[in-house]
């Protein structure tokens, strides 16, 4: 295949946009995502400005979030207004919700000319916090007034099959003449009733619902607790605003994984994709590593406060780093069990007694076993069990003060409303070496003179 970039310019060039949507369409979703991140920013501007809007907005559905997003903050309101209103009301909220609050509301302001109502659905949508049942819900579903019968709803089911036809309707709702939600019908039961049946007289009453504020967590609760496929979510007020789908808790809480784990790795400001440009992305990345030197030049602090032990016995130069880097890895493993438990609603910020427990023994015989190893191998390499006991204690010593930061930070970090996949890292980090490195010359120096020089 030709270069990507040389493929859809002479597309472009032959047919213009027509062969540029003949061209995509005949790709997969990771062709699609690969052609597009290929082409320089301007020339992905020129591309889709070029495509009619319905069509533009199925690719940017395509694309990574960040791509999509960067692509519409540089359209003009005018040009991004279109692709908005021809995307589905969820993700074109999403969009917005994550766009400069400047443009998204250019664009809606741009919509209101056009469609007053479609507006201010979407503003209504943007305001629902990230990742609650109110941001995740589709607005589309089928419901019915209570004084219905069964009849009514199924010549209208008929007569509107086409328009149905794009929604997940698993259930049909049931609503009071003030829109509140009073009941949910299946479909099984509504095709074998009789039809002169009023749809009050066979719903099933209070049905198991979400409020528009729930967070993730609260959601995943309730999808656990059954095999729902979807579930209503309603407002304060107890009407009915929208349905969330299991599919779409699942997807959040993977994004949510993701999101963590840029994170944790110092990936700042959202998703990065290379083909951001080189100023973003160096300014999300310097935002980690800036502060991180303060942090090592903590720990080189305490390799200064023992220069006379290190030069005497220059072998302690070869342990430091291992020791450091064990304890590290070890405690990495006790803020991933953290984190994941905090998502999981199993531990709460307060229960720290639980967790420092559960690390001490942990810590203890891993520390021991891996302190052993390492303490062999600086024997039978030097000669020497005192530099062999040195290392052994330092690591085991190290290892249970790591797991008891890893296991502890994050949950000192989400009681004080602190992000904990964001600092965990520089903390735990920092620690464990200054403390491995304080273990290993300060051990080193009390037996200096059982040491190789």
């Amino acid at each position: 295949m030709e270069d990507s970039k040389e493929t859809l310019a002479d597309a472009f060039d032959r047919g213009g946009a027509a062969a540029v949507q003949a061209y995509l369409e005949s790709l997969e979703i990771d062709g699609v995502r690969r052609e597009l991140d290929r082409l320089s920013g301007e020339a992905r501007q020129t591309l889709i400005a070029a495509l009619p809007p319905e069509v533009a907005g199925d690719l940017l559905e395509d694309l990574a979030e960040a791509q999509a997003i960067e692509i519409l903050e540089d359209f003009e309101a005018s040009e991004a207004a279109p692709i908005i209103s021809a995307l589905p009301e969820d993700i074109g909220a999403d969009f917005l919700r994550e766009m400069g609050s400047k443009e998204s509301d250019a664009i809606l302001d741009q919509i209101a000319t056009e469609a007053p109502e479609e507006e201010a659905e979407l503003r209504e949508r943007v305001a629902y916090d990230d990742e609650t049942a109110g941001a995740l819900m589709e607005s589309r579903f089928v419901a019915f007034d209570e004084r219905c019968t069964v009849e009514e709803v199924l010549t209208d089911l008929s007569e509107r099959a086409e328009e149905y036809s794009d929604r997940d309707v698993q259930y049909v709702y049931v609503t009071g003449g003030n829109g509140v939600l009073v009941g949910v019908l299946p479909l099984r039961t509504l095709v074998l009733t009789r039809r002169a049946h009023q749809v009050a007289s066979i719903m099933v009453k209070a049905p198991v619902s979400v409020n528009v504020g729930d967070d993730l967590e609260a959601l995943e609760d309730v999808f656990e607790s059954a095999g729902y496929l979807g579930l209503p979510v309603l407002d304060d007020a107890g009407m009915l605003r929208g349905v969330v789908l299991r599919a779409a808790v699942e997807e959040a809480r993977a994004d949510h994984y993701a999101d963590d784990y840029l994170k944790s790795a110092g990936i700042l400001g959202g998703e990065e994709l290379r083909s951001l440009p080189l100023a973003t992305r160096s300014r999300r990345r310097l935002a980690w590593l800036a502060p991180n030197i303060i942090l090592n030049l903590a720990a080189a602090s305490v390799i200064s406060m023992f220069e006379d032990t290190l030069q005497a016995v220059i072998a302690l130069a070869v342990f430091l780093p291992i020791v450091s880097d064990m304890s590290g890895c070890a405690g990495n493993q006790a803020v991933a069990v953290s984190i994941r438990e905090l998502a999981l609603g199993l531990v709460r910020p307060t229960d720290f007694i639980r967790v420092i427990w559960k690390e001490i023994s942990v810590g203890l015989i891993n520390g021991f076993v891996l302190g052993c190893i390492l303490g062999c191998i600086a024997w039978l390499w030097k000669g020497s069990l005192a530099l062999g006991l040195v290392i052994a204690g330092a690591l085991m010593i190290n290892s249970v003060i790591s797991v008891l930061i890893g296991g502890l930070v994050p949950l000192l970090l989400k009681r004080f409303k602190a992000d904990p996949a964001l600092a965990s890292g520089p903390i735990l980090t920092t620690c464990t070496d200054v403390c491995g490195f304080f273990l290993v010359l300060g051990l080193a120096s009390t037996v200096i003179d059982k040491l190789p020089q």
